[in-house]
């Protein structure tokens, strides 16, 4: 159904990120993945969702010669926890102190697209609600040690052990929580 609407369209997926290849694979839709190097700095005003639509913003600008079948899928996620961003570890200490932070707390993981083309563009997201159990540094260690989060916002993936065995509760999508808000870039694609 989805693949026979965008049989018209070339969709450019700029993401590097398997997680996110893979739902457009399951999506059954055809793409293609392009991905340019963005500095990802935002102004330090921005709060929360703002600061996903502005670096989804800033990954769909450097795509500057868009053709008429081109659909472009650019999105970013962040980590929101007491009025911090944590985005991708630099490095053990680094994820090692992000799930610290997040140990025995609730945060929220907030994802923007944009969906772009030469004649519009759209910006949406999605806040899901993560409450975490209390993680001995053992657990955090252990996590890191085996499964070198550094490519996740957060220093975590829900998909992986840490998930299993440190979400108390959630509210809101979990496939936001992995990556992408799968369910409302399918809306967004059948609007097309």
């Amino acid at each position: 159904m989805l693949k026979e609407k965008l049989k018209n369209y070339h969709i450019i997926l700029a993401s590097g990120s398997p997680r996110r290849q893979q739902f457009f694979k399951d999506l059954d839709i055809e793409f293609t993945i392009d991905v340019k190097k963005v500095d990802e700095i935002y102004p330090d005003t921005l709060k929360g969702t703002e600061i996903t639509d502005y670096l989804a913003d800033l990954k769909a600008k450097a795509f500057t010669n868009l053709s008429e079948k081109d659909v472009l899928i650019t999105s970013d996620t962040i980590v929101w926890l007491n009025n911090e961003a944590l985005g991708k570890p630099k490095d053990a200490a680094d994820a090692f102190t992000m799930l610290r932070k997040l140990s025995g707390k609730k945060h929220e993981v907030i994802t923007s697209i944009s969906i772009k083309n030469r004649h519009f563009q759209k910006i949406i997201n999605d806040v899901t609600t993560v409450s975490f159990k209390e993680l001995t540094d053992e657990e955090i260690n252990y996590y890191i040690k085996n499964y070198k989060p550094f490519d996740k916002a957060g220093a975590y993936g829900i998909q992986e052990w840490i998930g299993f065995i440190a979400i108390d509760k959630m509210e809101g999508s979990y496939f936001n929580v992995v990556g992408l808000p799968i369910h409302k870039l399918y809306q967004e694609f059948m609007k097309l």
